[in-house]
């Protein structure tokens, strides 16, 4: 089971965009693609054959899982998540300072 999914609220902790907040997009191995998380430029060159334009196009670029964090809205800092298996046999993320279940 993996500690940060698809649509989990995260924060950089380390690197060029420390601090800032974005919805995970997709998960790729050990990296991820943030919202708004570490946009770089790409140079792209005009397609006639599939109608795409050329130019520079920025975009988000993947992040290493290790450099973020998951968001605790309750606490408003990042957080250190941990598994904790209910009495239904069911195995659920929780938020390590609070304990409280991150997926419901």
């Amino acid at each position: 089971m993996k500690r940060i999914r698809k649509g989990d609220e995260v924060i950089v902790t380390t690197g060029r965009s420390k601090g800032q907040k974005g919805q995970v997009l997709r998960v790729l191995e050990d990296r991820l693609l943030v919202e708004n998380v570490n946009m770089v430029k790409k140079h792209t060159r005009p397609d006639p054959n599939r109608g795409t334009q050329g130019g520079i196009i920025e975009r988000e670029s993947p992040i290493h899982a290790s450099n973020v964090s998951l968001w605790n809205p309750a606490t408003g800092k990042a957080d250190k998540v941990g598994f904790k298996t209910l009495e239904d046999g069911r195995k659920v993320r929780v938020f390590r300072s609070t304990g409280e279940a991150v997926d419901i």
